[in-house]
Parts: structure tokens; C-alpha cells; sequence
């Protein structure tokens, strides 16, 4: 009993520190990506870049984001809350639910609380004023990782390459339909991930004392890999922005399409990566927080 106790201690602490080095995060993209001229530039240009290729995937762009709407939300909430209930688990159930929710409202919330200064780099977008993070992705990817902790074991891993996949391509689509700039959906990945982190606390107090935790329930290799994955991505979109930086005293609409596609794709994998990290943390840790029970 005081290994379990022990054990679940230090679940806890990197639960913390998972959810302030997110926040950490967040503050850092939103500063660097809002508040600085470059910032706002490497944003403008990879919208900007979009436009390469569009006419050939702006129907399945339209199709994936048309489909997120309030009723879809919460018919997947239902769902998620169904399948934790089916096995059981009532603690569970609520907790998936207050995740998506919170993650929800809270994107909205800063969506329209936070300020951004018009440094004139994008004037057409000006008058829209803020828009990070991203509501559509905060959607998939909140849902998408709600949907892997109330997953039986069995089906966890692919779960999480399913959802991660599957909020990758919804970020990425904002993107591609001009919708949001890169820095909105990599901000709400990280919003989505600091409710993790915080629902796992909760699932963590609720926790039974029977439970049992079996280790051979974590899935690390799948957790290396699709963590290894952002990682690379990541890496890519280093490499791309890093290059692009060489450029910054080019307006963006006068730059040629070798860099408008670097910074597209730079940060469409920026975007990507990104959301393999996160639900890649969140799988490392699901065992301790979602365990067997006995009996």
C-alpha cells in the first residue's frame, strides 16, 4: 500500500509539472506568435502559403471542419461519457466531460480576451483582431483525447493514434482553409493538454484504493513512437522557420512560392507535431490514471 501510495505521489507531481511547463508553453507561443513583429510575420507568411495547392483540398478542408459544430460537440461528449459509463466508470464519465468542456470554453474565453497588436504585417486580417487558440482544433483535439482515456486498454494505443491523427488534420485544416494561423492551433493543443493534465489530477483523488495498477497496461512503445514522431515534426518545423527567418524583411505577399510552401509545410508539421506530443504525454500516464479494478 505505501509503494501504490508512493507511486501515485509521483503521478501526481508530474502531473503538475506536465500542466506548467504547458502553460509555460502557451504563454511563450502566444507572446512570441502575438506580440512580436517576426512572429507575426512567420504566422501571415504560412497563411499566406496556403493558398498553394488549395483548389485541390478545399473540399475534403470544407467537409472536416464543416462537420465540427455545437450539436456534433456535444453528441461526442455523449459518446465519450457513454462508453466510460458502459465500463463502470462514473469518475471517468464526468471527468472526459468536464475536460471537453473546459478546454472549450476556455479557448473561447482567451480567444476574446486576449489582445493582439496590429504591427500592420497583415492588414487584411487586421479588423479580425485575435484569434488564438483555435476553437475548431480545441474541439478535435479535446475530444480526441477524451476519447482515449475512456478506451478500454486493448484499444488505447490505436485510439491515440486515431484521435492524434485525426486533430492534427483538424489544426491543420484551419490553417489550409485560412482560417486560423499556425500559432492558433498549436495554442489550442496546448490548452487542450493543460486539461488533461488537470482531469488527470481529478481521476488521480477519485481513484480507488483497490485499484490495480498493471504494468504492462502502458503502452510505451506506442507512447515512443507517436512522441518520437511530434518530436521529428517539430524538428522539420525548427529547420523550416529557422530558414524563413533569413527573409523577414520581405512583405509576404512579395515572397516566391519556394518560401511560401516552406512555411505552409513548416508549419503545418509544427501543427502536427505539436498534437503527437501531447496525447503522447497523455498516453504515457492514462495507465495510473484509468487502472484495472479489482473485483
Amino acid at each position: 500500500m505505501r509503494m501504490r501510495a508512493t507511486a501515485r505521489g509521483w503521478t501526481a507531481v508530474w502531473l503538475v509539472v506536465l500542466a506548467l511547463v504547458q502553460a509555460a508553453a502557451f504563454l511563450a507561443v502566444w507572446r512570441v506568435a502575438v506580440h512580436t513583429g517576426l512572429g507575426q510575420w512567420v504566422d501571415t507568411v504560412a497563411l499566406t502559403g496556403n493558398q498553394i495547392g488549395q483548389d485541390r483540398i478545399d473540399g475534403p478542408v470544407d467537409r472536416l471542419l464543416n462537420a465540427m459544430s455545437v450539436v456534433s460537440l456535444l453528441a461526442a461528449t455523449a459518446m465519450i461519457g457513454f462508453i466510460a459509463l458502459i465500463r463502470g466508470r462514473i469518475a471517468l464519465a464526468v471527468t472526459a466531460t468536464l475536460l471537453i468542456a473546459g478546454a472549450n470554453v476556455s479557448t473561447q474565453l482567451l480567444k476574446y480576451g486576449l489582445a493582439r497588436p496590429d504591427y500592420g504585417i497583415d492588414p487584411e486580417r487586421a479588423g479580425v483582431g485575435n484569434s488564438l487558440p483555435s476553437g475548431h482544433t480545441a474541439v478535435a483535439a479535446s475530444v480526441a483525447v477524451a476519447l482515449m482515456l475512456v478506451l478500454p486498454r486493448k484499444v488505447r494505443a490505436a485510439g491515440a493514434f486515431i484521435g492524434a491523427t485525426y486533430a492534427a488534420a483538424a489544426g491543420v485544416a484551419t490553417l489550409s482553409a485560412g482560417w486560423h494561423r499556425p500559432s492558433d492551433a498549436v495554442a489550442a493543443y496546448l490548452v487542450v493538454g493543460i486539461w488533461a493534465a488537470l482531469a488527470g489530477l481529478v481521476l488521480l483523488i477519485t481513484q480507488r484504493e483497490q485499484a490495480e495498477v498493471a504494468p504492462g497496461d502502458a503502452h510505451r512503445v506506442a507512447g515512443a513512437v507517436l512522441g518520437g514522431a511530434g518530436v521529428l515534426a517539430l524538428i522539420v518545423c525548427g529547420l523550416a522557420l529557422a530558414w524563413l527567418v533569413g527573409l523577414r524583411d520581405t512583405w509576404p505577399t512579395e515572397l516566391s512560392r519556394r518560401p511560401l510552401f516552406v512555411a505552409y509545410a513548416g508549419s503545418a508539421a509544427g501543427i502536427a507535431g505539436t498534437m503527437a506530443v501531447v496525447m503522447a504525454l497523455v498516453l504515457g500516464v492514462v495507465h495510473r490514471l484509468v487502472p484495472r479494478v479489482k473485483g
